[in-house]
């Protein structure tokens, strides 16, 4: 385990000297920008509006049994934009593109399409890792921030049109107004970032250490995903640890 870590501290560290050489392959950042960001839209969407709509459905049947229905937008825009919306799209990246990003150098790794890169003096860090890095960046911010925005609107839809809530839209995001505040939002973009590396670099790591052919690429998919879900659940308790202070 920490041979791994030192290994993956080590991608992490090469890969970052490696940013200003970033502009000049601009095509192959953008590439899989697209890839990771606008391929991934319509699930995420779909995914934060049935969050939403299960956080008001849920919250907010507790919360009108007790004469606060008015809060329900509250409820649904602190719970989607501090927590529910960087873990679910950090998962999910995790599981489409992390794993993708893994047997792709994984492949590369078994059929000595790495070493053919070092022959031809290309540094394959800087070639294959430092454009997937860069994207997921900024990608998985992004997703979250679309994640906020139909989850919220997923969850004023179920709490206007459901019965047994029956919170008007205007007030569902008066309350919602008057809770979220802008360092809410910024709380959950700065944890999709450190997700966003951990999993980029965990995905990278593992598929240019596979071994053998393709049960070596299986394997290495795997552990890229089952590692990359269960740190980000680590780092999710840490960092709102560390930001606790700062909400009150």
């Amino acid at each position: 385990m920490f041979r791994d870590l030192g290994q993956m501290l080590l991608l992490l560290g090469n890969t970052v000297r490696g940013i200003p050489q970033a502009f000049r392959r601009r095509r192959a950042v953008g590439e899989q920008l697209y890839e990771i960001g606008n391929a991934s839209l319509f699930m995420a969407c779909m995914l934060s509006f049935f969050i939403g709509g299960v956080l008001a459905l849920q919250g907010g049947a507790v919360l009108v049994h007790r004469g606060l229905g008015s809060q329900v937008g509250g409820l649904v825009g602190l719970s989607m934009c501090k927590e529910l919306a960087p873990v679910m799209m950090a998962i999910l990246i995790a599981g489409r593109i992390g794993s993708a990003m893994a047997a792709e150098l994984g492949s590369m790794q078994a059929y000595q399409e790495v070493d053919a890169l070092r022959t031809m003096n290309i540094h394959p860090i800087r070639y294959l890792v430092l454009p997937r890095l860069i994207a997921i960046a900024i990608a998985l911010p992004a997703l979250v921030i679309f994640s906020n925005i139909v989850g919220w609107l997923g969850g004023a839809f179920i709490a206007s049109f459901n019965p047994d809530i029956a919170v008007p839209y205007a007030t569902f995001m008066a309350s919602l107004k008057d809770m979220v505040r802008m360092r809410d939002i910024l709380h959950g973009l700065l944890k999709s970032f450190v997700f966003a590396i951990a999993i980029g670099t965990i995905s990278c790591h593992h598929g240019l250490q596979t071994r053998g052919g393709p049960r070596g690429v299986g394997r290495s998919v795997t552990k890229a995903v089952t590692n990359s879900i269960v740190l980000v659940l680590l780092l999710d308790y840490i960092l709102t640890r560390i930001l606790l202070p700062f909400d009150a």
